[in-house]
């Protein structure tokens, strides 16, 4: 069975690299709106999260929103064949702008390491990609559950210069290694870790919810510049944006810190708020008190 469906996965990446891009985005919108009617985990999980960070939209505008959601989920997974898989130089010419870069290579200059915090918004792989030609760069990598595409991912955002490590700690030491030695560092901010020593339960969007301390921790171990990092999904490509972190991030209190975290992951929201994959549980709290807000879904 995932024999086929890996076969399936590059039969679409590589279909949809063959067509124009915006061709592809419009198909991979498509596909949502057809499924958008049959409901499903994805429109259930949206839908809930949405209600949850944005409570002052009335129903109609977070319907509207969480569609407008899913479609932009379908344009990026269909963009994906033209990110992965087309020659470098044409994945360059797809950042049609670039904003705050100045940040990185300025603390570059100085022998300072960089961490690019880029959530999940727009298409962060066309972040690190970016972020790789502004230096030397060591990224986490965790091989996908469809192990056999996991060469042509490690092989597409190798492209920039980036090195790659696992989710091991022998990787973790090799990343913090890295960073304390002047090298940037891409890390996912809003992503819940599974180990509850992990996290801790933060306000994001006004609503509290599991975060992960291993950007904050290699914040403060290294005395890495902290930066955010996206690419919103623009005609014709993308526009990259990088911004510094807030000072509070630098603090030894990780409630500080955290919080400065989930505010910068908020600034870059709203940019592009409809390009945030909020088809994730983001709103889980750990270890759980009572019943959770995805519970009856």
């Amino acid at each position: 069975m995932n024999g086929i469906k890996v076969a399936l996965v590059k039969l679409l990446l590589h279909f949809c690299a063959l067509l124009p891009l915006a061709w592809a985005r419009a198909l991979g919108r498509l596909a949502v709106s057809l499924y958008w009617p049959f409901g499903g985990r994805s429109r259930k999980v949206t839908e809930r999260n949405i209600e949850l960070a944005f409570p002052d939209l009335t129903a109609s505008e977070q319907q509207a929103m969480a569609l407008a959601s899913l479609r932009e989920t379908g344009a990026l997974a269909a963009e994906m064949g033209h990110v992965w898989l087309r020659p470098w130089n044409y994945v360059q010419g797809l950042m049609v702008s670039v904003e705050g870069d100045a940040l990185i290579t300025d603390a570059q200059a100085q022998g300072r390491g960089v961490i690019v915090l880029a959530p999940h918004l727009g298409n962060w792989e066309m972040i690190g990609l970016h972020a790789g030609t502004l230096g030397s760069m060591v990224s986490l990598y965790e091989p996908p559950k469809l192990e056999a595409i996991g060469p042509m991912i490690e092989n597409a955002r190798q492209r920039a210069g980036a090195t790659l490590v696992p989710t091991d700690s022998r990787g973790l030491v090799k990343l913090l290694r890295s960073v304390k030695g002047g090298k940037i560092s891409g890390i996912l901010p809003d992503q819940a870790p599974r180990d509850l020593a992990s996290g801790e339960n933060i306000s994001f969007m006004g609503i509290e919810c599991f975060t992960p301390t291993l950007a904050n921790n290699m914040i403060r171990r290294t005395g890495a510049l902290a930066v955010f990092g996206f690419a919103e999904r623009v005609p014709g490509g993308f526009a990259l944006r990088y911004f510094a972190a807030e000072d509070a991030i630098y603090d030894e209190d990780n409630a500080i810190s955290l919080a400065a975290l989930n505010r910068g992951v908020e600034k870059c929201l709203r940019h592009c708020d409809t390009q945030y994959q909020w088809e994730y549980k983001r709103f889980r709290v750990r270890p759980k008190n009572g019943p959770g807000v995805y519970d009856d879904l």
